[in-house]
């Protein structure tokens, strides 16, 4: 989920067109793909869509509110599907799992959930739960799951009346949700390692590799056909005479052992399917096969199939050699060897079995052992061969379920993205959060929490309404007077710093994603840094207003870069502006007791500066208008990569010098994909991402390291195909202007942005037909 984003409604009748048209989207699916797994998937989406509509129409639900679903407060886990729509349901809700039906039989309580919720609040139940926050062997996969336990662990710590008021807040939901937590098998995971799959995980990944349809045609081919085919040939070389088959009459003994061949292909026929070449009349073993048929059935053979079958015959012996000569026994046996190698699928299975030894609900410590050759016991066991090497694709979705630090998995290609870091690092910041708690139990109990509230998916909201935060659920407001705030601040500081710069430092030229920015944000608010962070806004639902803390972002990238610095020369920036604006509206909004929830002066500013009227969001509604009026929030803002620097300390190993030329690879890279592009325009506003970051990483070099970094460009350029060099080569030479003192746009300068209302100048084809 993301606890910050700024969303607004969609556009149309309460969003009721595209649910509609995803319901379309997965009935189609649910009833025409070949998968039986993806056609089960979607129609498990249909369900949700129609329960979503059901509830509009019924008036069940309020989209856009922070409370979609009505008698369900507002911490309460809501089922979300794709848009941040609520199907109603609640994640924690539905039929008892066997768990919970577990627990209530080891209770003697009746197999409902208000039943067993008021066997929890027993003696032996807080015993029980006691236990478990001792031992650590617990999941929680939705938020809900962590309340009794917090219950029990307020009991045990003698604060009795904490522990009854949040059983009665409970209580109401009591016979609905699931508050009952899931014992597991080991204790909590490593805090120090973070992994991007489970063992489970990896081994579903394994479970779901089918054999490879081309590949096993070809090994049954070699192994099965290819045999086959030479012991028909043998059969008929024993009529052949002077070179031609058939010129000798096959005595009974001959024809005894052809029906025996004929039974053979009947029963290899029935138990290798993949290849069929066999049945193709116009092959050589087909042709021999028929005629050996129609033989041993005891009819001649007409003019035309004799033909064939001596002119296959010939042709095999010509191909090959005779069987058993020198030729033909060297081209088998290399065969026999191709098609002896194991399978992928095959060692893919292998792999599954060394998973299965394994806690299942964590990451591997170890990959090594998991992906090593085929040892003599598993060959003996398996039938594979001894020694044979677990290919790539196998070893990959094992890697994946490496456990460690989360720098290793960067530096190892496990994270290949910033949205992969992403997916991560509510593992990190759910052991830094959970840091404020002195007590362990507790503060195990609170990581667990926080990572599977991370789980939560976004709700489409209105009015720049905030997504919940996991502060606001009950069992984590009853513990927050456990909080030791002041000792946690250096921890979250030095966290932060460090994502901050592995982000920036590993994935240059990629705008940071909405979910790392949601982590990093609590990480400065934890930290109390007054480091404000912004996310990506989404420009089809854009409304033309902003919150405050996109000027505040502003404001810190003007202490930062103000004062003539490249990046505010190059983007035409008055920083001082900037600067004056967030001073005026923060007096503003002291002035107003209810506070400031938007921003006009920045909505403005960013307006003018695309060129747009700020109203225009609204009177001329448009993507391309919104995303110009967007981008120059992101220009003024950095998008978070001033505050980083600024306000968090982050100080890449490489250097800034360092960063802004991989930047321009990233942005050559993505030229590159430009080129006879029917849709270029989201790779376009990538190219932008890319190239503001490198003037932005510039902008922190010395001006000796700038000029080198200028020269360096024009050389860079020249090693990527020529199309590129010459679609950036305006942007370059806009560059080169602003760093001699000039203006951008002078002469065939050009200021590289990603959106455009009228079409973009990077589009066009810049080399002209020979």
């Amino acid at each position: 989920m993301n606890d910050d984003a700024d969303k607004q409604h969609l556009m149309g009748s309460g969003g009721s067109p595209y649910a509609l048209a995803q319901l379309a989207k997965a009935v189609t699916t649910a009833l025409t793909h070949e998968d039986p797994g993806t056609r089960r998937r979607a129609e498990d989406r249909g369900r949700q869509w129609r329960a979503v509509l059901a509830g509009m129409a019924g008036g069940r639900l309020a989209v856009g509110s922070r409370t979609p679903v009505a008698g369900l407060p507002a911490w309460v886990t809501p089922e979300v599907v794709r848009g941040g729509f609520a199907t109603g349901a609640a994640s924690a809700g539905g039929p008892l799992l066997e768990y919970e039906a577990e627990a209530a039989r080891r209770a003697g309580a009746s197999e409902d959930r208000r039943a067993l919720f008021a066997y929890w609040h027993t003696e032996d139940g807080l015993d029980r739960l006691s236990g478990l926050l001792d031992s650590g062997r617990y999941e929680v996969t939705v938020p809900e799951e962590a309340a009794l336990l917090t219950v029990a662990w307020l009991a045990r710590a003698g604060n009795v009346d904490a522990a009854l008021d949040l059983v009665r807040e409970l209580e109401p939901f009591a016979g609905r949700l699931r508050f009952t937590p899931r014992p597991s098998v080991g204790p909590a995971p490593d805090a120090t390692a973070v992994h991007r799959r489970t063992v489970a995980e990896a081994g579903e990944m394994l479970a779901r590799r089918r054999p490879d349809k081309a590949v096993e045609t070809q090994r049954e081919a070699l192994a099965v056909w290819q045999p086959f085919g030479d012991d028909l040939l043998v059969h008929w070389l024993q009529t052949t005479e002077d070179g031609r088959v058939l010129a000798r009459t096959p005595d009974d003994g001959w024809h005894e052992r052809g029906a025996r061949l004929l039974r053979r292909y009947t029963r290899l026929a029935a138990e290798h399917t993949y290849c069929t070449k066999h049945r193709n009349p116009k092959e050589n073993l087909a042709i021999l096969r028929e005629a050996l048929e129609k033989t041993v059935a005891g009819r001649p053979l007409d003019a035309r199939r004799l033909g064939l079958l001596r002119h296959a015959v010939a042709s095999m012996v010509e191909r090959r050699g005779l069987p058993g000569s020198e030729r033909h026994t060297a081209l088998r046996r290399q065969q026999a060897a191709q098609s002896a190698l194991p399978s992928h699928h095959a060692l893919a299975q292998l792999v599954l079995r060394r998973l299965s030894g394994l806690p299942q609900n964590v990451g591997a410590a170890e990959i090594a052992p998991l992906v090593a050759p085929v040892s003599a016991a598993e060959a003996e066991e398996t039938g594979l061969p001894a020694g044979a090497v677990i290919p790539p694709a196998v070893r990959q979705a094992v890697e994946g379920a490496l456990s460690a630090a989360i720098g290793t998995l960067v530096e190892r290609g496990v994270v290949p993205s910033a949205e992969v870091l992403a997916e991560l690092v509510p593992q990190l910041v759910a052991v830094t959060t959970a840091q404020l708690y002195p007590d362990e139990a507790l503060r195990t109990l609170m990581a667990a929490n926080y990572r599977a509230f991370r789980n939560r998916r976004s709700l489409l909201l209105l009015d720049l309404e905030r997504q919940v935060r996991v502060e606001e659920l009950p069992w984590v407001r009853a513990v927050a007077s456990q909080r030791a705030d002041a000792e946690t601040d250096e921890a979250s500081a030095n966290a932060l710093r460090q994502l901050g710069e592995l982000a920036v430092q590993a994935f240059p030229g990629t705008i940071l994603p909405n979910p790392l920015v949601r982590e990093l944000t609590v990480l400065a608010r934890q930290a109390e840094l007054g480091a404000p962070l912004v996310e990506e806004l989404a420009a089809d639902i854009f409304m033309g207003t902003f919150s405050p803390k996109f000027l505040a972002a502003a404001r810190v990238a003007a202490e930062l870069l103000g004062g003539g610095t490249l990046y505010e020369r190059y983007y035409g920036i008055d920083y001082a502006a900037v600067r004056n604006l967030a001073i005026v509206e923060a007096g503003e909004a002291q002035t107003r007791s209810y506070g400031a929830r938007t921003s006009p002066g920045f909505a403005k500013l960013c307006a003018e500066r695309a060129g747009v009227s700020p109203s225009g969001a609204r009177s001329s509604w448009s993507v391309a208008s919104n995303g110009t009026v967007i981008e120059q929030a992101q220009i003024l803002t950095t998008h978070n990569l001033a505050t980083l620097v600024h306000r968090v300390g982050i100080n890449p190993a490489t250097g800034w010098e360092d960063l802004a030329r991989r930047c321009f690879v990233t942005a050559c890279r993505l030229t590159a994909r430009v080129h006879a592009n029917p849709r270029p325009l989201g790779t376009i506003k990538d190219v932008a991402y890319a190239w503001r970051q490198m003037v932005f990483h510039l902008s922190l070099c010395t001006p000796r390291e700038q000029a080198r970094t200028l020269d360096w460009l024009t050389e860079e350029a020249g090693r990527h195909p020529a199309h590129v060099a010459a679609r950036l080569a305006p942007a370059l030479a806009g560059l080169r202007q602003v760093a001699a003192g000039g203006a951008v746009d002078e002469g065939t300068g050009r200021r590289l942005l990603g959106w455009s209302t009228d079409g973009h100048w990077l589009r066009a084809d810049p080399m002209p037909a020979a």
